[in-house]
């Protein structure tokens, strides 16, 4: 349970074991990128559960039966570059979704996102989009990003991700009230540096080997 309305908090023991292996300093490369791709998973399936449906017809070996696709088009939209860590793993998940892009980077004095790219399919206004960065501390990229897929028609958005800080669910809740998101822990709060507490450092630079 969360104490925000517009948030679903996972737990599952998979999803407990696997943040700690997130969380550890000693983790090498290879397990953070699967302790990653395996919640994502998860986080996806919560995302992605209130999908419409259609129905159809299907003949097994046996007899026919009831069919079922999905009748709505997914977008998976990774706030790069820390979110294309999620996006691989949603993608195995429903890999016929369709993928945007949206470049933020955080200035290290203000701690405020700056927006360096966008390239966004065309169809948002009816798909489902999945908006997915692993780290939502401030909520300034998250806040940017929805902001700008709702200002293309956007009206099914959903931000996905790791670890989220009290204060950037707060900002999502008053700023878009209509985006529900699925993550798997809420941490403390935020230190002067804007990293969220007890978190797990930066996850961009820890799954893609850089400082």
């Amino acid at each position: 349970m969360s104490d925000f309305k517009n948030v679903t908090l996972v737990k599952h023991p998979v999803v407990n074991r696997d943040l700690t292996i997130l969380r550890d300093v000693n983790t090498n490369i290879s397990e953070f990128r699967a302790a990653i791709k395996r919640i994502a998973m998860i986080l996806a399936y919560h995302a992605l559960k209130e999908l419409p449906q259609t129905t159809f017809e299907v003949e097994t070996p046996i007899q026919k039966t009831t069919g079922y696709d999905i009748d709505q088009g997914v977008m998976v939209v990774p706030i790069l570059r820390a979110g294309l860590s999620l996006s691989d793993a949603l993608l195995q998940f429903i890999p016929d979704a369709r993928v945007g892009h949206l470049g933020m980077e955080r200035d290290e004095t203000t701690h405020q996102p700056e927006d360096y790219y966008s390239n966004i399919p065309d169809g948002v206004e009816d798909d489902m989009v999945l908006v997915v960065d692993p780290m939502l501390a401030t909520g300034g990229s998250a806040h940017d990003a929805l902001s700008f897929l709702e200002n293309k028609g956007a009206q099914h958005l959903r931000f996905v991700s790791l670890i989220c800080a009290p204060e950037g669910l707060q900002k999502l809740e008053e700023e878009h009230p209509n985006v529900h998101t699925i993550t798997a822990a809420i941490d403390g709060h935020l230190n002067d540096d804007a990293f969220i507490v007890p978190g797990l450092g930066d996850a961009g630079d820890r799954y893609f080997g850089t400082t």
